[in-house]
């Protein structure tokens, strides 16, 4: 799983330039759920400077860009702060 928290903090480093970047892994509170079979679930606080002018939507939209990859099968559910400095 330290892994996956890994591939994330690379990709959102290298997309979104973060100023700050804390990944979570929560797979563990959602131990039985059908989707925690296969990719797992993370929290993501990030605060970057690609964020400004861009509304909530906008924002997560750019996380979701950078992990697009991971998306289909690393990562079940993924929870995202991301504010600007």
């Amino acid at each position: 799983m330290s892994n996956r928290i890994e591939q994330i903090r690379e990709k959102l480093t290298a997309a979104l330039s973060p100023v700050s970047l804390e990944i979570e892994d929560d797979s563990h509170l959602h131990a039985g759920h059908a989707g925690a079979r296969g990719g797992g679930h993370y929290t993501v606080h990030i605060v970057s400077t690609a964020f400004e002018g861009k509304a909530p939507l906008a924002r997560h939209r750019q996380v979701y860009a950078a992990l697009e990859d991971m998306m289909q099968q690393e990562i079940h559910a993924l929870s995202i702060k991301a504010s600007t400095p």
